[in-house]
């Protein structure tokens, strides 16, 4: 009995007081009252609670890997699913996760412009980790055809990019290789459309 009490006052001392920043953190989510009461149940359901005395750090580390399972599941994985993993990370300062989400969208709508045999290999490759042979195996092309789809999807998310102003992301993304493709062929890339 005693031991239920400690416990049930480490759960409301420790635990509950960061429910609403982990709530907040998951707010973009449709399922986040879901995700919020499995993330508690596993709070209370862990055997070594008395060991656990950063409460933020390890119901934030709980939803993360929720997530992540969750994400495991689905047959595609949202861009979003991503970001919240990566807001999952107490380490960011808001602005930055802010930032992270805005530019994943930015993303995601230039990859949704590209032509679905360009688009799918690209995430295939970009998205999944997935190498150029499987991706050939996968779609039924040849390597060299995957390669011509995927660097064409670079060069048109290089031309997207920049036309945008980002060029800062462009450098990092590429190393500069992409925006000096994108700055020589801009005219072929806008006819390969």
């Amino acid at each position: 009995m005693d031991d239920t009490r400690a416990k049930l006052e480490w759960f409301k001392v420790t635990i509950l007081p960061h429910r609403r920043a982990l709530h907040a953190r998951l707010r973009m989510r449709r399922d986040v009252e879901d995700i919020v009461s499995e993330v508690l149940t596993r709070a209370w359901a862990c055997n070594d609670w008395s060991r656990i005395d950063k409460g933020r750090a390890y119901l934030f580390q709980v939803a993360r890997n929720l997530v992540i399972d969750l994400a495991r599941r689905e047959k595609i994985i949202a861009y979003e699913t991503v970001v919240d993993i990566d807001l999952l990370d107490s380490g960011h300062s808001l602005e930055r996760q802010l930032d992270a989400r805005d530019e994943v969208r930015r993303l995601q709508a230039i990859v949704e412009t590209m032509p679905i045999q360009c688009r799918r290999v690209f995430v295939l490759r970009r998205v999944y980790g997935k190498s150029l042979a499987e991706i050939a195996e996968e779609m039924g092309l040849s390597v060299s055809t995957i390669e011509k789809h995927l660097a064409k999807g670079i060069r048109l998310l290089t031309q997207a990019l920049d036309a945008d102003g980002v060029n800062g992301f462009v450098e990092r993304s590429t190393n500069g290789a992409g925006r000096n493709r994108a700055e020589g062929g801009s005219a072929a890339g806008n006819a390969d459309r």
